[in-house]
């Protein structure tokens, strides 16, 4: 997984994390045939880091063809992203960030409602464990974030005449 340095993306191995997984696409859509399977989770790997770059960057994330990657490898991908904005929403608490833990929170509860939108009984059978840990992690975050917004008011001077 991608390296964060001061909570920030390093670039050039973001840069180089795109570059190979075309690069591997691109071979296994010529000479690759029939080794698809073993690509996975590197492609999977390689989404996650770059949508992850995204947010940090506060960037519009890229699609299935942005990344040269299957539609259903991205939504994989896309579902490992649940833990890294996790942690992302934590370092903000720890920071006192409200407002970006804010703002990733919501990106998490949207991140959410794209995944469920997809009937993984029928379509991607991977998909439901990623489902059902992205809702495990939003609702454990969104608790953690009420509790340090419930925190910081409570810290906050009282003004005369309130209780």
């Amino acid at each position: 997984m991608m390296r964060l340095q001061d909570g920030e993306p390093v670039g050039p191995e973001l840069a180089e994390i795109r570059r190979s997984a075309a690069e591997f696409a691109d071979w296994l859509r010529v000479e690759g045939r029939g080794d698809e399977g073993i690509a996975h989770d590197a492609f999977q790997e390689s989404v996650e880091a770059t949508l992850l770059g995204a947010v940090v960057r506060a960037e519009p994330l890229p699609g299935p063809a942005d990344l040269g990657v299957d539609p259903e490898l991205f939504l994989l991908g896309l579902g490992d992203l649940s833990g890294e904005l996790r942690r992302l929403i934590l370092g903000r608490l720890n920071a006192g960030d409200l407002p970006s833990a804010d703002r990733l929170l919501g990106l998490m509860e949207t991140l959410y409602r794209t995944l469920m939108r997809f009937d993984t009984t029928r379509a991607i059978v991977a998909l439901k464990p990623k489902q059902d840990t992205a809702r495990a992690l939003l609702e454990r975050t969104r608790g953690e974030v009420t509790m340090a917004h419930l925190l910081a008011r409570a810290s906050l001077p009282s003004s005369p005449g309130t209780v």
